[in-house]
């Protein structure tokens, strides 16, 4: 095939979808621009149709260091496990493509999308989605396209919506909205906002839908000009008499799925399916076994939705507007910085917060231009959690992606650094599951972080919303449970303060979900979210006004930038003496910000030590500091731990003395006053409270030194004292004369 381009512009960007060049062995392969962004993707649909009971779809999004000119940090120097955004990346290029597949298709699909260069402008994810759609239509996959995703951000001081920002136009965005889908529907909502009204996020939606329309238009222009010749793909059809035989048992499975306990309702479910396994010989079992579990959860299905169309009743026996019981507890661990329970009837979510430096924060290796983030959300769904054996390790993507979430809709009210100077981290424990664990790990990390005393713009609640759609009849459900979400057609999730929303996420199944459909959702989970959040303020009413005693304290000091290596040391050997001495954490910014953290009083005291430091002397001030040098003409006394001045023979005592030595010792503490500074910074200094002058007895040799100048020279290596300026108000410490300059 010869290199076929599609080039356009839409809102003020330039794209490009290109295949004939890369990859020809692929089912389908397509480059994707835009700006100097460029991704490349393939879509491989395999040979043999698997008997697998669902779809078998693979998508990974694959970051290379030389799409932004480095080479990969470590060891190995060989990119590793997929950063955090490449799995995100790879669930938001599955979640739209995945239900435009047919049903009863069963071939292995495997989308793999790779940027080949990364421009630090426009983002490589948002076009990732269009060049996968591309991809597979141009390999004549039984794909619906084409699909399209599209980012609109929204000026935060004009409000007008920006389409496919760069990474400096979200910067000036109030509003981070991903949409993905058809031209005549939307499929996949990811969004974050700084607490964004629902008329407004209507508003989005509304012309989001338009802006993807017009993307599947380009598209499709691009697979016109390819022609791709149409393929045959083996579509597994419902055998009907095991469809029959199956849903003979529609009255059982209504019985069976009545039943508001998760775990009893599964046991009632699983005993049924033995029952119509078993109705079967076991040479049906053996030729139909696949299709018997397909049409037993088909039976489920249309068991539990006919359920809440025809009566609006559900399985728990909710209304479709009712949430579950709540059991919420700030503070339920000792000891830990903060920690929260939130329990929504079988859903139970245990977050803890804790506290650090800044420079605890998590930095990023990837492709992207964000260097990191101080604010850290981790989501933890162990088998246990429902009841059930396996193995526990690495973070999969659905936890990758919960944990992102979570994060999202918090993110927004977390007080920016100068007002709370810690890098914060929340981990949300599953201990029991049934639906709604992202939206539970959402309130628990608000009370978790509210009982640690961070001080939130506004708490934040979450809930998650269903939709059953049949024929012209939809139902729109609050706290959805496992079931209803897996049989459902749409999980809506909706986190948000009392002014407005903070995060979205929606995945639907449904064809002909409408603009106006999700209007009434949102409508419907303000209310529930209202309602939760009365109860999470019952339980804590606001920020915990003191950090736990557990908690690190952190002062923030700013010192000249010209006095940073002195607080350093050589070798940092003066800033490791203060945190060993005081037991404190710092960290010290370019900038000449220095935080330090401490639970108990050693971080005053490091506070104090580093103050001392960089602290100039001034005319007039008076110190009590010890002697540090001792010279024939005076004393040099330590002000502060970078500064001497010195006190003069003649500044000592009442009345003339002979020596230094007859009035101080090293390491003596005296109190002077600061009388002059020169144009070099050397200081001068007097005596307060000076006490008598001494004399004592030197014997001949004090004789010669007070008579003959000379003698006293060729003891002080012959230059007359001249080693050390009479003024030198940075003479040598600790005995050792400095040198001029």
């Amino acid at each position: 095939m010869e290199k076929i381009t599609e080039s356009f512009e839409l809102y003020g960007k330039k794209y490009t979808l290109s295949t004939g060049e890369l990859a020809k062995q692929a089912t389908g392969a397509v480059v994707v621009t835009q700006g100097d962004t460029t991704v490349f993707v393939s879509a491989v649909v395999s040979k043999e149709q698997k008997d697998y009971d669902f779809f078998p779809l693979t998508v990974d999004f694959i970051e290379h260091m030389y799409a932004v000119g480095r080479i990969p940090g470590g060891y190995l120097k060989r990119e590793g496990r997929p950063s955090e955004k490449a799995t995100l990346t790879a669930r938001m290029i599955d979640r739209p493509i995945r239900p435009a597949f047919p049903d009863g298709f069963r071939n292995e699909v495997h989308v793999v999308a790779m940027p080949l260069v990364a421009d630090q402008e426009n983002a490589p994810d948002i076009i990732s989605i269009m060049g996968a759609s591309a991809a597979l239509m141009v390999g004549a996959a039984p794909f619906e396209g084409p699909v399209a995703g599209v980012k609109i951000g929204r000026n935060r001081d004009t409000k007008e919506f920006i389409v496919n920002p760069t990474f400096s136009e979200m910067e000036e965005s109030d509003l981070d909205l991903t949409l993905a889908g058809t031209s005549e529907y939307i499929m996949m909502v990811e969004c974050g906002g700084e607490e964004i009204p629902e008329e407004d996020i209507i508003e989005a939606f509304a012309f989001g839908q338009k802006v993807i329309a017009e993307f599947c238009e380009a598209q499709q222009r691009f697979i016109d000009k390819v022609n791709p010749e149409p393929k045959e793909w083996p579509i597994v059809a419902p055998i009907q008499e095991v469809h029959d035989r199956v849903f003979a048992y529609a009255e059982q499975m209504d019985k069976a799925l009545k039943d508001a306990d998760k775990q009893s309702r599964t046991d009632k479910v699983a005993t049924l399916k033995e029952e119509v396994i078993a109705s079967f010989t076991e040479d049906e079992q053996a030729e139909w076994a696949t299709e018997i579990a397909a049409q037993f959860k088909a039976l489920e299905k249309k068991t539990m939705r006919a359920m809440i169309i025809e009566t609006g009743e559900r399985v728990d026996g909710r209304k479709t507007d009712e949430i579950r019981p709540l059991y919420i507890k700030a503070g339920y661990l000792p000891r830990v910085h903060g920690s929260g329970l939130f329990q929504r009837g079988q859903t139970q979510v245990l977050s803890v917060a804790t506290l650090g430096m800044l420079n605890e924060w998590q930095r990023f290796d990837t492709i992207d231009p964000q260097e990191g983030k101080r604010y850290i959300h981790h989501y933890n769904f162990p088998p246990y959690c429902t009841g059930e054996v396996g193995r526990m390790g690495s973070p999969k993507r659905r936890e990758v992606g919960h944990g992102a979430l979570a994060e999202r809709a918090l993110r927004y009210v977390i007080p920016d650094e100068e007002e709370f100077p810690y890098t914060i981290r929340v981990v949300s424990e599953v201990m029991e599951s049934n639906g709604s664990s992202s939206m539970a790990s959402t309130c628990g990390s608000c009370l978790a972080l509210m009982d640690a005393g961070v001080p939130l713009k506004r708490p934040v609640s979450g809930v998650a919303m269903g939709l059953i759609h049949e024929g012209d009849k939809t139902a729109i459900l609050t706290d959805i449970q496992g079931i209803e979400d897996f049989l459902g057609d749409m999980d809506f999730k909706v986190c948000g303060t009392e002014k407005g929303i903070t995060a979205l996420q929606m995945d639907n199944k449904a064809k002909g979900l409408t603009v106006e459909i999700l209007a009434e959702a949102l409508e419907q989970a303000k209310k529930g979210r209202a309602f939760i959040l009365s109860a999470m303020l019952e339980a804590i009413p606001e920020p915990r006004k003191e950090l736990s005693e557990y908690a690190p304290r952190i002062l923030t000091i700013h010192i000249p930038v010209d006095k940073i290596r002195e607080v350093i040391g050589s070798g940092g050997k003066v800033i490791r003496g203060i945190q060993e001495e005081t037991g404190a954490q710092i960290d010290i910014q370019e900038d000449g910000t220095i935080f330090i953290a401490s639970p108990d009083t050693g971080g005053e005291d490091a506070k104090k030590m580093i103050e001392d430091i960089v602290r100039v002397p001034e005319l007039g001030e008076d110190y009590y500091g010890k002697v540090v040098s001792i010279q024939p003409f005076g004393a040099f006394i330590s002000l502060t731990p970078s500064k001497d001045g010195l006190l003069h023979i003649s500044k000592i005592a009442k009345g003339r003395i002979d020596k230094v030595e007859d009035m101080l010792n090293i390491g003596d503490e005296v109190h002077v006053i600061v009388t002059e500074i020169d144009e070099k910074g050397k200081i001068s200094l007097d005596r307060l409270d000076k006490p008598e002058a001494i004399h004592k007895d030197h014997g001949d040799d004090e004789g010669d030194h007070r008579n003959n100048g000379r003698r006293n020279d060729h003891r002080n290596g012959g230059n007359g004292g001249r080693r050390h300026d009479d003024g030198d108000g940075n003479g040598g410490r600790r005995g050792e004369p400095r040198r001029r300059h």
